[in-house]
């Protein structure tokens, strides 16, 4: 299994929570049928609008779709960029992420 750095983590315009890796193609990621989309042209992996999911478990559905589709463990590492996240849900986020 390839492994890639999460050189951002963000909250776009339209809320979502969006991931953007070091490299790789995640093109085809929606046919994961996990509600994860590929901006192709921001470089970035996103998930729905959190309504019944917090941006937590959107951040572990992003991850384990570009795992289960496209063979990519996608991980946080101490330069990962924090843009519009707001500190709880960061800190959340990271919560989980040491957990695994």
């Amino acid at each position: 299994m390839k492994q890639a750095a999460i050189t951002e983590v963000s909250i776009d315009a339209k809320t979502r929570l969006c991931i953007r890796p070091k490299g790789g193609d995640f093109t085809f990621v929606y046919r994961a049928g996990m509600e994860v989309g590929w901006d192709e042209a921001n470089r970035v992996l996103f998930g729905g609008v959190p309504r019944e999911w917090s941006y937590q478990r959107w951040f572990e559905q992003i991850l384990a779709a570009a795992e289960g589709e496209c063979g990519v463990r996608l991980k946080l590492t101490p330069s990962t960029v924090w843009t519009d996240v707001p500190p709880e849900v960061r800190s959340m986020i990271e919560g989980k992420a040491t957990d695994e």
